[in-house]
């Protein structure tokens, strides 16, 4: 044993040990293996002299009235008495936040340089080796852990790796043949297609060079379709088959999509895009969407809006930016489901966040296969539903309660499509007052400051990986791909963003979302050089590829004028956030990586912008007729029980109660109303945050889906989660002209003429209601890797509703009392398509009795 390393266990005193009873319970459950007994305990290897460590023991490690400690002599007493256990350790790279909350703990007693390592050891009894071989594989997650011999002593806590300057050059690569780079696409596990690469391939024949492997990295990022939504920027050549009534109508929803593209004189060919921005671009136009804030920041949809503050007794209209985002962590969430969940909700706090304005409400809409499946039927190469569904709702609560956001509204869908990678959507709201933001061009000699967060290996590859559909093999070999946030490093970046001093002065900013440094400081300017030796690490030996693509939800990049950086990195210090000027703003036109006095990658923003080879692709739109689900008739009273039984209708009580709706005192609408808390609610709604004052101005939140209605008819499911999402509000209390939508699409991976109109006529159904309305989409976001092996996730298409609404006006849904109940009939045709017309003038009728207090609030 090294004496420098000291070995401490802890565990819960049996009357408080309820996460080993838990898991028993789980264990008995899922793999009907009885546990006689279960111990979990923390073991601590730190690298600390005695004194340090015995004022730690009862302060840090543990608490005297509910742990057990174990140390020294004891420690190596414990080990040797188990019979049988298992020692799970994070597989190195990845975030351990238990091992960083020590350290800065730690570090508030002593300036000294304490070193850590935590694993988590579970001891068994009454269980054979088979049976805890099994066990072993439910809490092994071979994504970011393995199981280490428990006898295991780290001789050293230091880290020995070395910084790295490796940066292959792919010699020959110039004048490869098609078929030579077909086998390197294929070698070099590429996102991006044999045409890309070719493309890749002329523009460094024409700098008379071979690219380096960070080149390569950059591009393949860089056009993924996860950053450049390659797919739905594919040319279209479509052709429809008209067979019922329904088709006619897909059709004629079409005809109104070229008229919009007429109008507007659009020449681009026909894409997916298209179908989803036409109408904002057409509102725009006619003067209708006079409150879209437009600059070249997208990183979230933005509105603004006039906020009713009181101050001492008098109201006063403050102008503001209201954004709103919506994201999914399917690919991470899949494999890893705890940190692919709170990296979700993480990336889609990062976005508004990066506008400098102050994210206060979350929505989670998640989708899964059957909770309920065995363990033993789970298909190979995938994680049990369960552990996936429940771990997840761990950890998007988790990052949520950290950070201090409050989650408004929890929903998740069940569809056995989702066994082939699951659903893990956020949307979030934020605001800032309007006088904070600042939106101006960087030019030549500004600075790049970086902020937060250090760089490491977990993350490197989310981009592409996310662009890809899912293999057996996926589980095993993409570790790198998945984070582990820290919410608590992000909450500084809110923090430093409100403050107004800060915020006035950055010029852009945007945040590292996939990519990491290639395209979060790549996207500020078409002219930059950056200096991958000063951007900050968690650990040695990097290699400037690494460091070049590795993403992260904690770090932000800002433009600073020379002038000013000086005062900003101050502000951050005061928040205890690290800021580091990383890169400068040139006049090139070209992205230069430099490490130290060696050039990594040098390339046109020409040559980065350009998006690859262009895309073209025929769509044969198949014949849809009447879903069956919208044709049920079934009136038989005994068959009630079995309606309500499905998975989709049953109360998620238990899983809301997971999250903090309460946290910011914002929250108008608790997700479970009513006299006992069991009535959920349709729409979330919380206060625009202030600093001062009473705020009368309240913004809400909606969705609408349905799986299983897409599955039968992609058009009406986009057509009708539009409705519902808007329907949704006005129950709510909203008026029908202020609503702004947000999409997002998960689909299979597109790969036939027929799969391509999955997407395409859930688009155009959702062009035709939201026309209607003149409610827009606004922003959105994209997945088409829903396939494993030959499963296919449902055709999903959520629309997010958003608008704002005076406080005094939201209406809750639970019944307030003994009283009348009135149903709004709206007719509808042989398409089943509604009378829209009669709708909006029930919507203006219900805004109209809710302002006039006619419905019960």
């Amino acid at each position: 044993m090294n004496e420098d390393v000291k070995i401490i266990y802890v565990r819960k005193k049996d009357e408080f040990d309820y996460e080993s009873e838990d898991l028993k319970k789980e264990i008995g459950n899922s793999l009907n293996i009885q546990v006689e007994k279960l111990r979990i305990y923390r073991r601590y290897d730190l690298k600390i002299d005695e004194e340090t460590l015995n004022s730690i023991l009862y302060t840090i490690l543990s608490e005297k009235p509910v742990d057990e400690l174990y140390v020294g002599d004891g420690a190596k007493d414990l080990e040797n008495s188990f019979d049988k256990a298992i020692r799970v350790s994070y597989l190195p790279g990845q975030f351990d936040q238990r091992e960083q909350g020590l350290l800065d703990t730690i570090a508030l007693f002593t300036n000294d340089n304490i070193i850590a390592k935590v694993t988590k050891v579970y001891e068994f009894t009454g269980v054979s080796e088979k049976e805890l071989e099994r066990i072993e594989s439910i809490l092994v997650n071979p994504v970011d852990s393995e199981s280490i011999k428990l006898d295991y002593e780290y001789q050293t806590l230091e880290e020995n790796s070395k910084a790295s300057v490796e940066n292959i050059t792919y010699d020959g690569f110039i004048n490869f043949s098609d078929v030579e780079l077909d086998e390197f696409l294929k070698n070099k596990n590429l996102a991006m297609s044999l045409e890309d690469l070719k493309v890749f391939q002329e523009y460094f024949r024409s700098e008379n060079r071979n690219p380096n492997e960070t080149e390569l990295s950059i591009i393949d990022t860089y056009w993924s379709d996860h950053c450049r939504h390659t797919t739905f920027n594919t040319g279209l050549d479509i052709d429809f088959e008209e067979k019922t009534n329904l088709d006619r109508e897909i059709k004629k929803s079409f005809e109104h999509y070229l008229k919009l593209r007429q109008e507007l004189n659009i020449k681009k060919p026909i894409s997916l895009m298209s179908f989803g921005t036409i109408l904002a671009k057409y509102l725009r136009k006619n003067g209708k969407l006079e409150d879209l804030e437009v600059s070249s920041e997208i990183n979230a949809c933005s509105i603004k809006i006039k906020v009713k503050v009181e101050v001492d007794g008098t109201e006063e209209l403050r102008d503001y930016l209201l954004m709103f985002k919506n994201e999914t962590h399917n690919h991470p969430t899949e494999i890893e489901p705890i940190g692919g969940a709170s990296t979700c909700l993480g990336g889609a706090i990062r976005d508004p966040l990066s506008g400098r304005a102050f994210v206060y409400q979350a929505m989670r809409i998640s989708g899964a296969a059957d909770p309920f499946t065995s363990v033993a039927d789970t298909l190979e190469g995938k994680l049990p539903q369960k552990k996936i569904t429940t771990e997840a709702a761990r950890g998007y609560s988790s990052y949520g309660n950290q950070i201090g956001l409050a989650t408004g509204y929890v929903d998740e869908m069940y569809h056995s499509g989702y066994v082939a990678k699951r659903l893990e959507a956020g949307a979030v709201i934020a605001a800032a007052p309007l006088e904070n933001v600042k939106r101006i061009e960087p030019v030549k000699g500004d600075l790049v400051i970086l902020l937060g967060g250090r760089t490491g290996r977990d993350g490197i590859g989310g981009a592409t990986g996310s662009s890809k559909s899912h293999v057996v093999s996926s589980i095993k070999t993409e570790s790198a791909q998945v984070q582990k946030g820290n919410a608590p490093e992000e909450r500084k970046i809110q923090r430093l963003f409100r403050r107004r001093e800060a915020a006035e002065l950055i010029k852009k900013c945007n945040d590292f979302g996939a990519g990491g440094v290639s395209v979060a400081i790549g996207e500020l300017s078409d002219s930059i050089e950056i200096y991958l030796d000063r951007v900050p690490l968690k650990y040695e030996g990097l290699k400037p590829r690494e460091i070049a693509i590795s993403e992260s939800q904690e770090r932000m990049a800002v433009v600073i004028a020379p002038e000013d950086s000086e005062t900003f990195i101050k502000l951050a210090e005061e928040e205890n956030l690290e800021a580091t000027h990383v890169a400068t703003v040139t006049d090139d036109r070209r992205m230069v990586m430099l490490y130290k006095d060696q050039i990594i990658a040098d390339m046109s923003y020409e040559f980065i912008n350009s998006t690859g080879a262009e895309r073209t692709q025929k769509v044969k739109v198949k014949s849809e007729s009447i879903p069956n689900s919208l044709k049920v008739e079934d009136k038989n009273p005994k068959n009630l029980k079995e309606y309500l039984s499905d998975l989709n209708i049953t109360s998620k009580k238990n899983l809301i109660e997971l999250f903090d709706q309460s946290v910011g005192r914002a929250t108008i609408l608790s997700p479970l109303g009513g006299k006992n808390q069991t009535v959920p609610i349709q729409a979330m709604a919380a206060k625009i945050p202030s600093f001062d004052g009473d705020v009368k101005t309240a913004s809400l939140m909606s969705y609408g889906c349905n799986p299983k209605l897409s599955e039968e008819s992609q058009y009406l499911g986009g057509y009708y989660a539009v409705i519902e999402s808007i329907s949704k509000l006005i129950a709510t209390g909203s008026s029908v002209e202020n609503i702004r939508l947000s999409f997002q699409e998960f689909y299979e991976r597109l790969s036939t003429e027929e799969s391509w109109s999955k997407p395409l006529k859930s688009l155009l159904g959702a062009l035709e209601s939201s026309a209607f309305f003149e409610t827009p989409p606004i922003g959105g976001k994209d997945s088409m890797s829903g396939t494993f092996e030959d499963i296919n996730v449902p055709p999903t298409l959520i629309s997010f509703a958003v608008s704002t609404e005076d406080v005094e006006n939201i209406v809750s849904p639970e019944f307030k009392k003994k009283g009348k109940l009135g149903l709004v009939e709206i007719e509808y045709d042989e398409n089943f398509k509604l009378n829209l017309e009669k709708l909006k003038e029930n919507f203006e009728k219900i805004h109209k009795d809710i302002l006039e207090k006619i419905l019960s609030q």
